[in-house]
């Protein structure tokens, strides 16, 4: 992609200062930028580069006042990061294929492909698979019989799709992603031995949501493992089966889920929390990073900490403590000592 100052201002909504004309080909770190890269400042931390780098262009905020001179084309915006969003998207569409269908991929005869669709290399697409139109499906892709994907979906390379799993429309699912996978459930017997049991069910994605690289969602038992519309996932998550994650949660990597718990909207859940089953998370519920969470949370808005999970207030009080018991202790000693002269 080749675009000038004030055609990338005119996209974002921007006031250009310097030379509209200046064109750029692809975006860079401002720490690495180089001519004919354009470059953003959304984090004061890094205003010292906005000096010594060689960007073209400069994306920063209404508000910034330069220290020192700026070489750059500078295009003002009112929010950076919403803005570099929209540019990355932009320079990402110009590297697309539209409508290729590779002659070593396999499409069987009943499968619906909708217009537009791209479908790389040694991609398999089963019976009655339907896919929506403008979806990109790359390499090694394995969609087995009655999966549904809607339109305007990225599927990576290596991402497996059981049957009858449903993805809406407008999602990505990264690398080695695997889902419908068949629920952890055995059934023990008198002889300590385990009985498989079937998992009928099946995965339900709903639209505009992001699953990360290696991430796996479990098939339900019966009915369907739900991922409600405009989640994200990180990489390296394990949802179980007849879980449900409700709107716009955020997921971070190496969180485990349990089977049947139910996750409310809108909630932020830090990396390797784990998650027992069978229970309910409220709205708008945060939980930091390595969270064990054992209950139900029932109050809307709830930030939890530890193993197990305290209300986040009551825990950084508690590890102030912890990280003096030790002093605590020699003062107890020291008293019971004292106490112990005076009789």
């Amino acid at each position: 992609m080749q675009a000038t100052a004030s055609q990338i201002a005119s996209l974002l909504n921007g006031r250009v200062e310097g030379n509209p004309e200046v064109v750029v080909t692809k975006p860079a770190r401002i720490e690495e930028g180089t001519e004919g890269t354009i470059s953003f400042l959304g984090n004061e931390k890094y205003e010292q580069y906005a000096y010594t780098t060689k960007s073209s262009i400069l994306l920063v905020s209404h508000d910034f006042v330069p220290a020192n001179p700026i070489s750059s084309t500078l295009i003002r915006v009112s929010d950076v990061y919403a803005s570099v969003a929209v540019l990355l998207d932009t320079f990402g569409k110009e590297n697309e294929k539209e409508g290729v269908i590779s002659k070593n991929a396999f499409i069987h005869e009943t499968a619906e492909i909708g217009e537009n669709c791209n479908i790389e290399h040694f991609t398999v697409v089963e019976e009655h698979v339907k896919i929506g139109k403008n979806t990109f499906i790359h390499s090694n892709v394995t969609i087995q019989a009655n999966v549904k994907i809607g339109k305007n979906c990225i599927i990576h390379p290596g991402v497996r799709i059981y049957k009858d799993c449903e993805i809406g429309d407008d999602c990505i699912i990264h690398s080695n992603v695997i889902i419908g996978a068949d629920g952890f459930g055995f059934a023990p017997n008198e002889n300590g031995t385990f009985k498989k049991v079937k998992q009928l069910g099946n995965v339900l994605i709903e639209d505009n949501v992001e699953i990360g690289a290696n991430t796996t969602i479990d098939r339900a038992t019966m009915g369907s493992t739900i991922i409600r519309s405009g989640v994200k996932l990180d990489n390296l998550i394990m949802i179980a089966h007849n879980v449900e994650i409700g709107k716009n949660t955020v997921i971070a990597a190496q969180t485990g889920i349990a089977g049947s718990t139910k996750i409310g909207e809108n909630c932020m859940i830090g990396g390797q929390v784990g998650i027992v089953g069978h229970i309910q998370i409220a709205n708008n519920t945060k939980i930091q990073a390595q969270s064990g969470v054992s209950s139900s949370v029932k109050v809307e808005g709830t930030a939890l900490y530890g193993s197990p999970a305290l209300p986040y207030g009551d825990f950084l009080k508690s590890y102030v403590l912890f990280k003096k018991l030790p002093d605590i202790q020699q003062k107890i000693k020291q008293l019971e000592e004292a106490l112990k002269e005076k009789d």
